[in-house]
């Protein structure tokens, strides 16, 4: 009997509860909700009103399963160093919760799965985004961006800008200009919102000489690159209001939470230039709320217009 043998033997069977657990952090969970808030305002938005909800579960479900393949194709690919990250030390396959074949399977079949949930139960342009956007960050951000450029973040997460256009082609069959602005609103707003984490966490980062911005740049460059990012995140989302004709909630909500995101995303830069803690979490978290309240906003207006015409 071989060590490796040995070694297989020994290992302690997992409950299914655990083995559960470990299965749903393999997909990030907290990845996948903050994807789906922008999916479903997007398709009121689409809509113009409350549209069919089993549309919504069912776009929710497959964007769900689908974002979960591409982050468990991360979290395969990206196994050698996430054992060497303080931040992801607790991830499946560091702790031995989940076997390199157990999450490689679950990827490919979740993503199958999902492809096949949104064609049969939404549109197959939804469908075919979904595909496009497991490849794009499988591919382009995991296998050939992020350990190569600190410009990393910003096209790879192109991949993360795509819920918006799945909510939209689930509803409506296609795409609009509303749906590309808001797309430009993701965009633009990743990386003032992964930028400050990555300072956060530079040492994690250099130690396994992934090039993120925070990790390879000074804190008072890195922030006026979030300061830049989060003036043209806020200039987008109030292209909207022409765009879609967005009523006064959204402009109010978004201006409002904007000037907030601008004014964490300054201090953020003050702070560095003086030499002081510059506190990157703060503008982390704000980019968070930042997001929620303006696609919240998103669909709110359409149904309050309805609601109350004036």
């Amino acid at each position: 009997m071989t060590v490796a043998t040995e070694t297989r033997l020994e290992r302690p069977r997992l409950g299914p509860r655990r083995k559960a657990l470990a299965y749903l952090a393999l997909t990030k969970p907290r990845v996948i909700e903050l994807l789906l808030v922008t999916t479903a305002p997007v398709m009121v938005l689409a809509a113009r009103g409350i549209p069919n909800l089993w549309l919504v579960l069912a776009t929710l479900v497959g964007g769900a399963l689908s974002a979960g393949s591409a982050n468990a194709f991360n979290c395969y690919l990206d196994r050698d160093i996430d054992r060497r990250m303080a931040r992801t030390r607790a991830r499946p396959l560091v702790t031995g919760d989940l076997t390199d074949r157990e999450a490689l399977v679950f990827a490919w079949v979740a993503g199958a799965v999902s492809t096949l949930w949104l064609a049969l139960t939404t549109t197959w342009v939804a469908a075919a985004l979904s595909v496009a956007a497991i490849a794009f960050y499988v591919v382009v951000y995991t296998l050939l961006l992020k350990r190569r450029t600190p410009q990393n973040i910003v096209w790879g997460g192109i991949a993360g800008c795509m819920p918006v256009l799945i909510g939209w082609a689930a509803v409506t069959g296609g795409l609009d200009w509303a749906a590309l602005v808001l797309f430009g609103v993701v965009f633009l707003w990743t990386p003032p919102h992964y930028w400050p984490l990555s300072m956060r966490y530079r040492e994690d980062y250099a130690a396994v000489r992934v090039p993120m911005l925070g990790a390879v740049r000074g804190t008072a460059a890195v922030g006026l690159q979030v300061i830049l990012y989060a003036w043209a995140t806020v200039a987008c989302s109030l292209l909207l209001i022409p765009v879609a004709g967005m009523g006064v909630v959204y402009t109010g909500a978004a201006a409002l939470s904007g000037a907030w995101f601008l004014v964490e995303s300054h201090r953020l830069y003050a702070r560095a230039v003086r030499g002081l803690d510059a506190r990157p979490m703060r503008v982390f978290h704000a980019s968070i709320s930042y997001l929620t309240v303006v696609f919240v906003a998103v669909a709110v207006d359409p149904i309050l217009r309805i609601a109350l015409p004036l």
